[in-house]
């Protein structure tokens, strides 16, 4: 019988891929389950049987959520999503779980939370909080007043927590880190696309370590395009590959041969940092497996004293191609001044501002939600 009921748990674990690190004393060690699975309980004995090998790369994730998901995660081959949701959990409750919570929440106490909006901006990271909660308790209830992607305004109440009080506030600051970051990152966004029109709005690889794929899902819902995930999904010849190469020439015939031989078919953009550079490309540029199809038109957008941009350089490049190649501008780029370079005819305009120098979106998660108003109003925050 004792087998039977663990093969139960760890079936019960896999079906409602509850994928729990719990083999040690972990954040999840005070969970309360409900008798929606009236045979699994908290004691030590039994917590030693859920665990469960977790599936959940971002591509699965990604694939199971195409058609529930009005943004889905961009794909990455190795990236697992719900392993960093439980990094975060496991880098702030380590093996010790809440403290403070354990000591001043009665287990049985039940609590709802609001998120609340402390300025403008564009909601992110919806999605993500939602794995964040089902991660540290399924049994929680979770309503969206909105989705990822809708805008957001100052004092706005746009999504509700219910159940356990300590599973809410174990979650709580995991998942505001989160929609905070995502939530900045795609009001940047908004603004640089809106901006730029035609140009389309690319980020870079300049992303926090270990958060790649939500920093650049954070882009998509702000309607910006991902640029290359990593250096594996796409060839970028830039500026010290072409010093240790010998020129652009000799660096664009390399990549050709070496995609050949290894039967790669891929985009190939090469790096110009002169009009000079420019011409050489599009002489070199090939054709066939392992053709140039992008050249990036680098820092030759001028910053001038008034805080203006000279632009007459991009402009003078983006006419040299004339059409050959898809251009990408990059460097110097502010939302200030996008508006300007996209004017100049570039295809694309790649910003590492979006996810290095983000501005995290103010929000907060709120139990007793008619004080934290009043406070937010106090300190005109809300």
């Amino acid at each position: 019988k004792e087998k039977e009921n663990k093969m139960r748990l760890v079936h019960a674990c896999a079906m409602s891929t509850l994928c729990f690190p719990i083999h040690h004393k972990s954040y999840l060690a005070n969970v309360q389950f409900s008798s929606k699975y009236p045979f699994l309980t908290t004691t030590p004995t039994q917590r030693r049987y859920l665990v469960v090998a977790s599936t959940s790369s971002s591509s699965a994730i990604a694939g199971t959520m195409q058609h529930t998901l009005k943004f889905p995660p961009p794909f990455h081959p190795t990236y697992d999503l719900r392993n960093v949701i439980k990094l975060a959990l496991t880098e702030d409750a380590a093996n010790s779980g809440d403290i403070t919570s354990l000591a001043t929440i009665p287990p049985e106490i039940q609590a709802e939370a609001h998120f609340l909006a402390k300025e403008n901006g564009v909601a992110a990271g919806i999605a993500l909080a939602s794995l964040v909660f089902e991660e540290v308790d399924p049994l929680l209830k979770v309503e969206w007043a909105c989705d990822d992607g809708d805008l957001v305004t100052k004092g706005l109440q746009f999504g509700s927590v219910h159940g356990s009080a300590r599973s809410i506030l174990l979650a709580e600051r995991v998942v505001l880190n989160f929609m905070q970051r995502m939530s900045g990152i795609a009001t940047l966004t908004k603004a640089m696309v809106n901006a730029a029109k035609p140009a389309r709005i690319l980020e870079t690889r300049k992303t926090v370590p270990g958060l790649r794929v939500i920093d650049k899902w954070a882009v998509l819902i702000g309607g910006g395009e991902n640029h290359r995930m990593g250096l594996f999904d796409m060839v970028l010849i830039k500026d010290n590959h072409i010093s240790v190469a010998g020129s652009v020439a000799k660096g664009i015939a390399a990549v050709s041969q070496y995609l050949k031989q290894n039967n790669l078919d891929m985009g190939v953009e090469v790096e110009a940092r002169t009009l000079e550079e420019v011409k050489e490309v599009i002489l070199h540029k090939g054709s066939g497996r392992g053709k140039v199809t992008r050249i990036m038109l680098d820092n030759m957008v001028v910053p001038l004293p008034n805080g203006d941009v000279d632009v007459s350089m991009l402009k003078e490049a983006v006419l040299l191609v004339d059409g050959q190649l898809e251009t990408e501008a990059s460097g110097n780029v502010t939302l200030s001044a996008v508006n300007k370079i996209g004017a100049t005819g570039v295809t694309f305009i790649s910003s590492g501002s979006l996810t290095h120098s983000v501005k995290a979106l103010d929000i907060s998660l709120n139990i007793d939600t008619e004080l934290a108003l009043a406070v937010g109003r106090r300190t005109c925050r809300a």
